[in-house]
């Protein structure tokens, strides 16, 4: 196999690497309560960089001094991932249900007894929030969440976490097909690349398809938002179950393959 054809393989595995499961229900789960679709792609750009720093440097040991994962840490790299995407989902569900109850704070009904002559009469009615004395945006913390965003930290985070997850798969699948080192490591920075072009498509797509739904119904917006934490729960919980229980991570003889 050719240069250019390690090249334009790595890239092209890269961009469908981003599209298992386990990465688009993550990234979904980040990414479901964005509005633009530059700043999602972004955040997939983010992910995949966090997953590329630890294929590569993962991997590289793994291809440049022939490592070898027990299968207990490789199966606790995976369970990081199951885990993950639980906390991920329920930290979704509890912004989801705090917006809830801010929502309904932010008008307080009651009522008062007003008089006109001799006849008494009361009718409800509500104030909006007092207005701060000064602009949020030149708050202190506004000015720190506009340039390091916590959507931003969890992407790099989750990236890192899934190349963990990954990175002995990858690398094994090199060893087997490129015998040249220096190929090998070249290959792992390309599809890192491709990687990470994939994982900004398909969240600027997802974005794009939010607002479309949001442009004509922003109660489907909200339940889109909150089925994908919900998903991402429960494909948490069924791979914590499979590498706990079927895989016998905590068994003399646990099962792992790399996948």
């Amino acid at each position: 196999m050719g240069l250019l054809s390690i090249i334009a393989v790595g890239f092209f595995l890269g961009m469908r690497h981003a599209t298992d499961a386990d990465h688009v229900i993550a990234v979904g789960t980040i990414v479901s309560r964005q509005q633009s679709p530059w700043r999602a792609a972004m955040i997939g750009g983010l992910w995949g960089i966090g997953h590329t720093l630890t294929i590569f440097v993962v991997g590289a040991a793994i291809i440049l001094f022939n490592l070898i994962i027990p299968a207990r840490v490789g199966l606790t790299m995976e369970l990081a991932v199951g885990v993950m995407l639980i906390a991920l989902g329920v930290w979704n569900l509890a912004g989801f249900y705090q917006a809830i109850q801010a929502a309904k704070a932010e008008t307080k009904i009651h009522s008062h007894a007003h008089a006109h002559g001799d006849y008494v009469h009361t009718h409800a009615h509500g104030h909006p929030p007092e207005s701060p004395s000064h602009d949020p945006e030149q708050t202190p913390l506004a000015w720190v969440d506009k340039r390091i965003s916590a959507q931003v930290i969890r992407a790099l985070i989750v990236g890192v976490v899934h190349g963990l997850a990954g990175s002995a798969a990858v690398a094994l699948l090199v060893l087997a097909s490129i015998p040249n080192t220096r190929w090998a490591i070249a290959y792992l920075l390309v599809f890192g690349v491709g990687t990470i072009a994939g994982m900004m498509l398909i969240t600027m797509s997802m974005v794009s398809a939010f607002g479309f739904v949001r442009a004509r119904s922003i109660w489907c917006t909200s339940r889109l938002g909150q089925l994908s934490a919900m998903i991402s729960v429960v494909f948490g919980l069924f791979l914590t179950y499979q590498i706990l229980f079927v895989n016998g991570i905590w068994t003399n003889h646990p099962h792992w393959k790399p996948h």
